[in-house]
């Protein structure tokens, strides 16, 4: 009983269509790495000489410097405000002007908020607060220490609307400053150069605070000062490491450049106690899948109107590609089980986009991708029992929404889609949704979509968010303009183009809108990831949602509640 028994899983992929399928993904993963390699760059190589003339290192050379060798950071919500261009001059703002990442330090998942200093010296744009709320959100719902790289200049002040007064200002990163600490989460700040005004305040409630010789902290800089009080002085004058560390005691140690730095806060983190990643694994160990993760490109048809095989997914995601599935033989159309990644068990619950027998009508069949009864009270009954058990879960969609008309209606849909709402609303482990493909209508919602707080909400190339279909959705906007088959009427030919224009350019927005990177923009979603990260962003999930201990109940499998689910779905009668 204290074995949950994994099962091999998937095959070799048809090699003809895994080239189609693998060549109308790549330029779309190819578009996703130029955009995240510019906003890397930031504001570019000028920059980046403007920091080593001031002695200081740019802000991805810290990070590279950090982590440990060999390790790749899980970047979140890259792609916020892609595209656009801010202020008077119409300055771009990559990644708002900070970077957010999960790293590993001394073998330790942590989160680094890293102000980034090659764009407008680290300001704070529109969406940078609610960039840097989100990862500190992340931190404290996984209780990751967080590591914040501080060089920041302050708002950004012709953009201050958008980013200083509402709910999720600039004052709100202080609050959960305040909130991290006050959970036991560790934070450790490294202050760098110009901290002005907010920039100033977000280190200071951290545990400790390192400062390099020219680094400031200011409540307002020189400028303010002499402007207001008619003194002349510098900012490091006012706020520099003679101050902070000496006499107010807002730091706790100065150190003389950002490599001395970035090696003391290491030393923190190694202070830290260790991961209870091993421990959790007990006789496992971390293995590959036994096909190629990098081989999910090739799996997913160009047209999202067309099933793939789930099994095939979930082959190349998950360790040695063993897979134990929970209630079988109840809603086809919902896959639920566990496996482990990285050695760690998780609870996986995807959408099956294939067609699946009807469980009341022999012989005829539904289509995949819609919640029907039987498919949500599974999931909802395995969601509860991997809360219960303390076992994290992963959401994979592809729906297209909950079944419609009189019988699902008669059937209680609306009801059964309540608990399972109130399941998602009320757990307590880590969840992370993955939005494989379609991510439509209250299916969204349903499966741990966004509002549902999931730890993190990943975007695929593919990726496809919005209430339904554009021509879908068309329809329903011009429904009084046609018959019962979807036909225009009209009284005159100007009036029928009219409608059909109307009814395309309804069409074209919501396809426009349904651009995983337009998602990304606005933080609909938390990153969006080649198909062949996911392995990677999965895996550091797993470990993170194992790694500290005490704040959250991870029972033994001997006394998981799935042991019943399990004997009483599969037991002979």
């Amino acid at each position: 009983m204290a074995r949950m028994t994994l099962h091999p899983i998937g095959s070799q992929l048809a090699e003809q269509a895994a080239r189609l399928n693998r060549e109308a993904m790549t330029p779309l993963e190819d578009a996703l790495m130029a955009k995240r390699a510019a906003v890397r760059a930031g504001w570019g190589e000028k920059y980046v000489q403007r920091a080593h003339k001031k002695g200081k290192m740019a802000t991805w050379e810290r990070i590279e410097a950090l982590i440990d060798p060999g390790t790749t950071p899980l970047l979140v919500n890259t792609l916020v405000n892609d595209g656009e261009l801010l202020g008077p001059d119409k300055r771009s703002s990559p990644g708002a002007g900070v970077v957010t990442a999960f790293c590993q330090i001394e073998k330790r998942w942590v989160m680094v908020i890293a102000n980034d200093n090659t764009v407008a010296s680290g300001s704070w744009w529109p969406r940078t607060p609610e960039k840097i709320e989100r990862a500190q959100e992340m931190a404290l719902r996984l209780r990751v220490p967080v590591i914040y790289l501080v060089d920041c200049s302050g708002l950004f002040l012709p953009e201050q609307a958008k980013t200083f007064p509402g709910r999720t200002g600039a004052g709100a990163i202080f609050k959960w400053n305040s909130w991290l600490s006050a959970a036991g989460v560790p934070q450790i700040a490294g202050v760098f150069g110009d901290c002005i005004a907010g920039g100033g305040y977000m280190p200071i409630i951290s545990d400790v605070v390192y400062m390099t010789e020219q680094a400031y902290m200011v409540i307002a800089g020189a400028a303010l000062v002499k402007g207001a009080k008619s003194q002349k002085i510098t900012s490091l004058d006012i706020g520099g490491p003679n101050v902070h560390v000496h006499q107010s005691s807002c730091a706790d140690f100065r150190v003389p450049d950002d490599p001395a730095c970035i090696e003391r806060i290491r030393g923190e983190i190694a202070n830290l106690p260790s991961s209870a990643v091993d421990y959790y694994r007990r006789e496992a160990a971390a293995a590959p899948p036994r096909f190629d993760p990098r081989e999910l490109s090739e799996i997913f048809p160009p047209d999202y109107r067309h099933a793939f095989d789930l099994s095939q997914v979930l082959a190349r995601l998950v360790d040695d590609s063993l897979f134990r599935e929970v209630l079988p033989e109840i809603g086809l159309e919902m896959v639920c089980g566990i496996a482990r990644i990285s050695g760690l068990f998780v609870g996986i619950i995807a959408n099956n986009p294939s067609l699946s027998d009807h469980p009341e009508r022999k012989g005829e069949k539904r289509p995949g991708g819609i919640l029907y009864r039987e498919g949500i009270a599974k999931i909802s009954q395995f969601s509860r029992a991997c809360n219960d058990d303390g076992i994290p879960i992963i959401w994979l969609q592809d729906v297209s929404g909950f079944d419609i008309g009189p019988e699902a209606e008669k059937r209680g849909l609306l009801g059964y889609g309540s608990s399972l709402i109130y399941t998602n609303s009320t757990n307590t482990v880590p969840m992370l949704t993955v939005l494989l493909r379609k991510a439509s209508g209250a299916g969204y919602y349903a499966m741990a979509g966004l509002p549902y707080e999931p730890v993190m909400q990943l975007a695929t190339p593919i990726t496809r968010l919005a209430v339904m279909e554009g021509r879908t959705l068309s329809i329903g906007a011009f429904r009084t303009k046609l018959d019962d088959d979807y036909n225009v009427i009209a009284e005159s030919e100007e009036e029928r183009t009219k409608i059909e224009k109307g009814m395309k350019a309804v069409e074209a927005l919501i396809t426009s809108d349904m651009d995983p990177h337009k998602a990304a923009r606005q933080m609909d979603v938390d990153e969006v990831v080649a198909l062949h990260e996911l392995r990677a962003y999965l895996s550091g999930f797993a470990e993170m949602a194992y790694q500290s201990t005490g704040y959250r109940t991870v029972r033994n499998p001997r006394i998981w509640s799935l042991h019943d689910l399990t004997l009483l779905a599969d037991e002979p009668r």
